[in-house]
């Protein structure tokens, strides 16, 4: 019975304790929050880890300065204090992490998303994020395990036994960790970003998210194409935002020969002069064939990026069908048969 009172004031002392120093962190971080920005949502962010944390660790301590050595059920229940402690500082650290990863993502993502640098930044951030969640998460549980010698003397074994297990772990976990380093060299090799446009698998659309072992690719009709990372290393794609997301278009007609080629470059440049996706590099208008009875005008567009470049080639598209139509229905293309006499046959000698 005495045992158990002073396991309770034991508690009650070190939870006050506990109480007390997550009300100064609190008034801490509201007072100098003020002059500091990002304390206040750090604080936040946090704060249900960190309040896990205190905790844990009170709880941890007040059994400590209680003599529990000859109790049976402390002897079982003991590694698991250490363990919740364990796992209690992985979180917090995590969490830590992720905000502080967040505030220079938000910082590039803030600015111009048409810069090729600020996404490729952005991109690295978020798998250095991913990474490090890991890699402590990791660290975290292998240290929890270890609390118990049964685990310990396991690792010992491992260990002894590290050559054989590294070869049959490399051939099992081949595909994972190939994977897995294949999104580490897309990220820091440049390759892709969260954002460029891609056309993959024939499907065209854009980087939404890398991570260690995938690439989401939001297709342009709200689909999602998950690819392997190992896809964009070991395979040719086309990417139109690698330098910039500046693009060119074309536009293709088959028309008449007797088209009025001048009066439509006329219309095609005043069509562009007046359209907002229009970026005013490049425009032109030029006849690429004439085969078939045909010939074939091309009209070049350029706009800011590949949206607009798409949205911008069907109203040129359009917008010259109806013109033609409207001003110059001769200039549509036709298919031209001669119907000539069959020549007369020779009168029969007699």
């Amino acid at each position: 019975m005495e045992i158990w009172v002073s396991i309770g004031l034991s508690a009650l002392a070190t939870l006050s304790i506990a109480l007390i120093v997550l009300f100064g962190v609190w008034l801490f971080v509201r007072i100098v929050g003020r002059r500091i920005q990002w304390l206040q949502p750090g604080y936040n962010a946090i704060r249900p880890r960190l309040r896990f944390f205190i905790l844990t660790v009170a709880l941890h301590f007040s059994f400590q300065v209680v003599d529990l050595s000859g109790e049976r059920w402390w002897l079982i229940t003991s590694p698991l204090f250490l363990v919740a402690l364990i796992l209690s500082a992985g979180f917090l650290l995590q969490a830590a992490v992720n905000f502080a990863v967040s505030q220079f993502i938000d910082k590039f993502e803030s600015e111009d998303q048409s810069d090729a640098e600020t996404r490729r930044m952005a991109t690295q951030l978020r798998l250095i994020r991913r990474l490090a969640n890991a890699i402590i998460g990791i660290l975290a549980l292998g240290f929890a395990l270890f609390v118990f010698p049964q685990v310990q003397a396991l690792g010992a074994g491992v260990l002894a036994s590290a050559g054989v297990l590294s070869v049959v772990g490399a051939l099992a976990a081949q595909a994972v960790l190939g994977n897995l380093f294949a999104g580490i060299q897309l990220a820091f090799s440049n390759a892709i970003r969260v954002g460029d446009v891609v056309v993959v698998e024939g499907e065209w659309g854009t980087i939404g998210e890398i991570t260690l072992s995938y690439v989401v690719v939001h297709i342009w009709d709200e689909r999602r194409l998950i690819v392997p990372s190992t896809h964009f290393t070991s395979n040719s794609f086309e990417t139109w935002t690698r330098k910039s997301s500046q693009v060119m278009g074309t536009v293709y007609m088959d028309l008449d020969w007797r088209v009025p080629l001048d009066k439509v470059r006329k219309e095609f440049e005043s069509f562009l002069q007046g359209n907002p996706l229009f970026d005013g590099r490049v425009s032109s208008v030029l006849v690429t064939d004439a085969v078939g009875g045909y010939v074939q005008v091309r009209f070049l567009i350029s706009a800011s990026d590949s949206s607009q470049q798409w949205d911008l080639r069907c109203e040129v598209r359009e917008h010259m069908v109806t013109w033609i139509q409207k001003n110059h229905p001769h200039a549509l293309p036709i298919t031209r048969v001669s119907l000539d006499a069959p020549a007369a046959s020779p009168a029969p000698k007699k």
